[in-house]
């Protein structure tokens, strides 16, 4: 498995809500601050999108497709200085549906989703407040998905919830890739190393094998380059040091196994590369801050 495909395989989809909705032309959509990702495609029209902190409001129009990863309150509207009315949040996230429908305007599908552990704090933390998908290319390859997700919100059928989760899923995932394709040499973090074919190299060697005892020679070596070059490029790239990434993400398959499993402390520690519990257990509190028995309770509670 790729490292994208799994941190967000680890990622814990704690509620969703996925559905359409109309920002017509005579007020506009207020929306509070929100935990984990929303991500919005436009079918018809066009509107502003303007974020919170952020200093210039955006434009979005038919085919674009945004992911909103900070949680910053956010307005829409077809003109700024419309009247501004709040969006009705209280929306089933089993029963996704047109909001404001019949309005004249510009019609917005996507979703929701709210994710929990520190695996969505590595992806939201990579990405800037406004994500925005525009150019050609890629709407192309956003319009299966949004072709399917207005079938689904226009002629509900049976299983008609499950289909537009997975399709508004589909369509963050797709939004991810496209963003990590066209913007990997304006950005620096994890998510946009993954374009650099070395740094994607070194992160993919750590995640098929957390288990082995990497060192910062080694993995230079695998990429035919001198340990200091390979230190400062992983550096510059990605954030933090190629070790510190390395026991992060041990800690987070950690986590998740103390989760999803009931292996001994002891197991997932030798399985991690770890001599001893005592260092397993220093490094485990360093990321999560609390030992790794306490985690286990606390989850249990």
């Amino acid at each position: 498995m790729d490292p994208l495909s799994e941190v967000l395989s680890l990622l814990k989809l704690q509620g969703y809500v996925s559905g359409g909705f109309i920002v017509d032309e005579n007020v506009g959509f207020k929306f509070p601050g929100h935990s984990g990702i929303k991500c919005y495609a436009v079918v018809s029209g066009s509107c502003w999108l303007s974020v919170q902190g952020v200093p210039d409001a955006v434009c979005i129009q038919a085919g674009d497709c945004v992911l909103l990863p900070r949680g910053l309150p956010f307005f829409l509207a077809a003109d700024l200085t419309l009247p501004r009315v709040d969006f009705p949040c209280e929306v089933a996230p089993t029963t996704p549906r047109v909001i404001n429908q019949g309005a004249r305007g510009c019609f917005i599908v996507g979703g929701h989703f709210v994710l929990t552990g520190a695996p969505s704090e590595i992806l939201l933390n990579s990405l800037s407040p406004i994500v925005h998908i525009r150019s050609k290319s890629d709407k192309a390859a956003m319009r299966w998905s949004l072709e399917r997700i207005t079938e689904e919100l226009s002629d509900p059928q049976p299983g008609a919830s499950l289909m537009a989760q997975q399709l508004a899923y589909m369509m963050l995932l797709q939004a991810l890739r496209l963003h990590l394709q066209e913007d990997a040499d304006k950005g620096s973090g994890w998510l946009f190393a993954l374009a650099d074919p070395q740094m994607r190299v070194a992160i993919t060697c750590m995640h098929n094998d957390p288990g082995h005892p990497w060192t910062l020679q080694e993995l230079a070596n695998r990429l035919a380059m001198s340990r200091t070059v390979f230190a400062q490029k992983f550096k510059s790239r990605v954030g933090t040091t190629s070790m510190e990434y390395l026991t992060r993400w041990r800690m987070l398959l950690a986590g998740n196994r103390l989760k999803s499993s009931d292996d001994p402390v002891s197991a997932i520690s030798s399985s991690l590369g770890y001599e001893t519990e005592s260092a397993f257990g220093k490094a485990f509190r360093r990321v999560w801050g609390c030992s790794p028995r306490e985690h286990r309770r606390r989850l249990e509670t």
